[in-house]
């Protein structure tokens, strides 16, 4: 008796409950394209493409597993950032698109597994919910309703109704959880139903179209030969979570310790994003020109003392962190006055937010550790 009771606690303390944000990635045309591809080849290019999109996932969410032809991640909800995780989804199909044009472009190969690759093409489920996590000898597994749902999700009436085989279906779930404002961004509304689950409202974000967009949107940078002064600093942690801390307002707050204020569309910061940051008595205004997801943002920064735009650029270094660049121009020549005290500022918040993420990597080490050490099971 005493044992079944000790197992039963033991089994309750392995399980996490919590409400989370999940996100499925699958690669449409998988079936076919094993089909009428030689199997080795065919293996070897998903094992490829599977690999970038959960490189560009696993920054932002926890990868869960790899099922097959898909990737299923997910993050608690209180830690997560609904631009993040759009920005992820948008920047893990871009790259997919990439890779796979990549790959027919790189190779004189005629075989059917390089010659049908730039047909694959990707969509995802975003869904925001409760779930049970179980941890156990075979790594974590994630149960409930809403992880039922997002998985239903997979099989889906949107390419009949769109004509799209890239595409988001990001649920209504989702969007309240977050504030999310889908017309604004431009998301159609559509009803997924199944007999298990019953009738799903969600939005369809096309992903095709921002694919094109975006090879098409016009770029707003400070080049180097144009900046009046360029900033540089290393952070340790790799450039979706660098981007993060530079862009989401919770985020700046652990390092710049000013309150900020964004004029959203849609409820997702974006090109024409408005902020305004309030640092003592001093009010600055923000305006994004430029964004590129985990690559680099321009923005105009408007205060009493002038007006200035700053492009941030962030690359990848060769130890797994990001070379943060800031190159700034002022605009007028009452500017200029005050561009020695915004060099400052740069250049001590930068240094500040190297400081938070070297705390925050000492941490997640410390329980990395503390959980190595706890017996199997326990």
């Amino acid at each position: 008796m005493a044992a079944s009771t000790r197992a039963r606690r033991r089994e309750a303390a392995a399980l996490d409950r919590g409400r989370g944000v999940f996100v499925i990635a699958d690669i449409s045309g998988y079936t076919g394209y094993v089909v009428h591809s030689p199997l080795e080849q065919a293996e070897d290019v998903v094992a490829d493409v599977t690999t970038t999109i959960g490189e560009q996932l696993g920054h932002v969410l926890r990868l869960n597993k790899l099922e097959g032809d898909a990737v299923f991640a997910y993050a608690p909800q209180s830690g997560a950032d609904a631009s993040a995780v759009l920005d992820a989804v948008e920047q893990c199909y871009f790259a997919f698109r990439s890779r796979l044009e990549g790959i027919e472009r790189s190779t004189s190969c005629s075989c059917a597994a390089c010659r049908k690759a730039a047909e694959l093409n990707l969509k995802f489920v975003v869904h925001a919910g409760e779930y049970v996590s179980r941890r156990g000898g075979h790594g974590e597994e994630l149960t409930g309703r809403d992880v039922i749902v997002a998985h239903r999700l997979l099989k889906n009436t949107v390419a009949e109704a769109y004509g799209l085989t890239g595409y988001a279906v990001v649920t209504a779930a989702f969007a309240e959880a977050f504030g999310l404002d889908p017309a604004a961004l431009g998301l159609d509304r559509h009803v997924e139903s199944f007999p298990d689950v019953g009738d799903v409202p969600v939005y369809v974000l096309d992903l095709e179209r921002r694919y094109a967009d975006e090879r098409e949107r016009r770029r707003v940078v400070v080049a180097e030969r144009d900046a009046a002064f360029t900033l540089e600093q290393r952070l340790p942690v790799p450039p979706p979570v660098a981007w993060e801390f530079l862009t989401a307002p919770d985020r700046r707050l652990l390092w710049q310790g000013a309150n900020i204020e964004e004029v959203q569309a849609g409820g997702r910061r974006s090109t024409g994003t408005w902020s305004v940051c309030v640092d003592g008595r001093t009010r600055i205004y923000e305006e994004i020109l430029d964004w590129r997801p985990f690559s680099y943002f321009t923005e105009r920064r408007t205060s009493g003392r002038g007006r200035h735009v700053l492009t941030t650029a962030l690359e990848h270094d060769s130890d797994g962190g990001t070379v943060v660049r800031v190159r700034g121009r002022s605009e007028g020549r009452r500017s200029m006055v005050g561009q020695a005290r915004l060099v400052r500022r740069l250049r001590a918040e930068l240094r500040r937010l190297e400081r938070v993420l070297d705390e925050r990597e000492e941490e997640d080490d410390a329980r990395e550790r503390s959980a190595a050490d706890q017996p199997q099971g326990a």
